[in-house]
C-alpha cells in the first residue's frame, strides 16, 4: 500500500495505491474521514453543497441494505440539519462555505461511495470518500477483489479558497 499526499497552491491531493502482492485476492474497502469546521462562523450559518443523486438505504443498525434510492440534498445553510448518510459518490465536489472561505472535496477517482457526517453535538462536517459501502467486508456488497499482482488506485482532493 502506498499513500501519497501532495500540496499544490491551495489544494491537497491524496492518492492511495493498493497492490495485491500475495497469492490470495485482496478486498478493497477503505476510506478517509476528513472533518472540517469554519473557525469564527456559527455552524448554523455554514453553507453546504452536497451534489448527490443517489442515497444508500441503511437498515436500523445503519448498515446498507443493498438498495439505492434517488436523493436530492438542497444546497444552502447547514442550519439545524444533521447528516449521517451514505451516498453514491457525486461527480461534482462537496463544498463548505462561510466566513470568506470555501472548502471543496472532490472524489477524483476510485471512490464510488461517500458518507456525509454532520452531528448535532459538534461543529464539524465530514465529506468522506469510500471505495465500498459500509460493512462491505462482511456483506460482500459491491466489494472489489484484487487478484494477485493487480492494483487499485483511488484519489481525492481538498481545495481551500478565500
Amino acid at each position: 500500500m502506498r499513500i501519497e499526499a501532495r500540496i499544490s497552491d491551495s489544494t491537497l491531493s491524496i492518492a492511495t495505491l493498493v497492490r495485491a502482492t500475495g497469492d490470495a485476492p485482496v478486498p478493497i474497502s477503505f476510506g478517509y474521514h476528513p472533518y472540517f469546521r469554519l473557525p469564527g462562523v456559527e455552524r448554523s450559518a455554514w453553507r453546504v453543497e452536497i451534489p448527490v443523486s443517489e442515497r444508500v438505504v441503511l437498515d436500523s443498525e445503519e448498515l446498507p441494505t443493498g438498495e439505492k434510492v434517488p436523493a436530492d440534498v438542497p444546497g444552502g445553510a447547514l442550519g439545524p440539519r444533521t447528516f449521517d448518510d451514505e451516498f453514491v459518490a457525486p461527480s461534482e465536489p462537496f463544498a463548505l462555505e462561510g466566513g470568506g472561505r470555501r472548502i471543496e472535496v472532490s472524489l477524483d477517482h476510485g471512490y464510488p461511495y461517500s458518507q456525509v457526517y454532520a452531528p448535532d453535538d459538534d461543529d464539524v462536517i465530514a465529506f468522506e470518500p469510500m471505495t465500498a459501502p459500509t460493512n462491505a467486508l462482511v456483506s460482500g456488497q459491491d466489494l472489489k477483489l484484487l487478484e494477485p499482482d493487480e492494483s487499485y488506485e483511488a484519489s481525492f482532493s481538498i481545495r481551500v479558497s478565500s
